[in-house]
């Protein structure tokens, strides 16, 4: 990537040579570009939110500056980068959405993430540590920046506009206006769950913002539930990609001696899955984990592992998280287990499983979504 400092290196994690998605884009290059030209001071405290892959504090490594994210996969992609470039750990200031942000911001740069629940729960939570003279830029490319982005920017900091677009990017500024009245964050989300869909039936889910789905269950999900395995006893359970946490919850209720481990990579998802876990009194042991899918969990342990793998990374659609799902529940999984998989009937999971597992079962489907079993041998 180049840059007004010169050029950068940059790779995602977990890297792979047969990457072709790059680890920057155009509203990187035109954010930084934009700091450089109008020459603004870059002394104070520098906060960084949703920065993709560490691309964003790489190039500012130099002001010291903090970076906030909901991805452990941005977190490692950034430590890589730095080190690539010489960094010494601690120069950047490496938080969470989970984590206290600063008591005063001086520059606040926020690339616009995919969920606008998401950006409000970060402006939200950052608005009391701007002053009238912070700094507010954002960035993104066109097709991420709404209306509604714009207006919640407002809402939160104050006036608003934006930039012409170049190279299909565009920067958004606000001035600050600290003594504005704002609404109450409503993040987290917390709502009932409607009958007919097992264990859980009735019970509650609590999201925080950012979470897939979050004012509802979608309906991947509630036909995941309906079909469940059965089984009883103590079995080592993953909820790979848990998200709210749900289909591990509805696991623990239905079987109390079964050892539940909740895995993502988002923090915000890792944090609702432990709240709507602990909202519905399962009586079980269960472990909040978040990480890079399946890694760090040992080979051979794992009974049975539960998937609805994504296929998007941010804005480019990818069936690589999936494959790295599959392959990992594979090594951790005993002889026997099995790897339990919910996915839109179009995306072809069952090739997929057949080729690393050797085989692949149709549980069930409907029109749109199919449940796969695949069992080691």
């Amino acid at each position: 990537m180049t840059t007004p400092w010169g050029d950068l290196a940059l790779t995602r994690f977990p890297e792979d040579p047969r990457e072709r998605l790059r680890a920057w884009d155009a509203s990187d290059e035109y954010l930084l570009r934009h700091l450089a030209e109008q020459e603004i001071p870059l002394s104070g405290t520098v906060v960084v939110v949703g920065d993709r892959w560490g691309a964003l504090v790489t190039a500012l490594a130099a002001h010291r500056p903090t970076q906030i994210t909901d991805s452990y996969l941005t977190q490692e992609a950034t430590r890589a980068n730095l080190a690539r470039h010489g960094v010494e750990p601690g120069t950047v200031r490496l938080l969470t959405t989970q984590d206290t942000p600063p008591d005063r911001i001086d520059v606040l740069l926020v690339r616009v993430p995919k969920s606008l629940a998401l950006l409000e729960d970060q402006l939200l939570r950052l608005a009391p540590a701007v002053h009238e003279g912070t700094v507010v830029v954002g960035t993104g490319m066109v097709k991420e920046i709404h209306t509604s982005t714009l207006q919640l920017f407002e809402r939160v900091l104050g006036p608003t506009r934006t930039s012409l677009a170049e190279r299909k990017a565009r920067l958004i500024f606000s001035t600050p206006e600290p003594s504005q009245e704002r609404a109450a964050n409503p993040w987290p989300y917390a709502y009932t769950l409607p009958d007919g869909i097992g264990a859980v039936s009735q019970g509650t889910v609590v999201n925080h913002a950012g979470v897939f789905c979050a004012d509802r269950l979608d309906i991947g999900t509630r036909f995941f539930l309906g079909h469940l395995p059965d089984g009883k006893g103590a079995q080592r359970v993953v909820d790979l990609g848990c998200g709210n946490g749900i289909v591990g919850t509805a696991v623990g209720l239905a079987n109390p001696e079964a050892e539940v481990l909740f895995v993502d990579e988002s923090f915000q998802a890792v944090a609702s899955a432990e709240a709507t876990y602990r909202a519905n009194g399962v009586p079980g042991h269960a472990e909040f984990r978040v990480g890079d899918g399946m890694a760090g969990v040992p080979a051979g342990t794992v009974d049975l592992v539960l998937n609805n793998p994504p296929f998007h990374s941010h804005q480019a659609t990818t069936d690589a998280t999936a494959w790295r799902m599959f392959t990992g529940a594979k090594r951790a999984l005993r002889p026997g287990g099995e790897l339990w998989v919910i996915g839109n009937r179009h995306l072809g999971y069952h090739v997929k499983l057949r080729r690393l597992f050797g085989n692949s079962e149709l549980v069930a489907g409907d029109p749109k979504f199919v449940v796969l079993r695949a069992v080691k041998r």
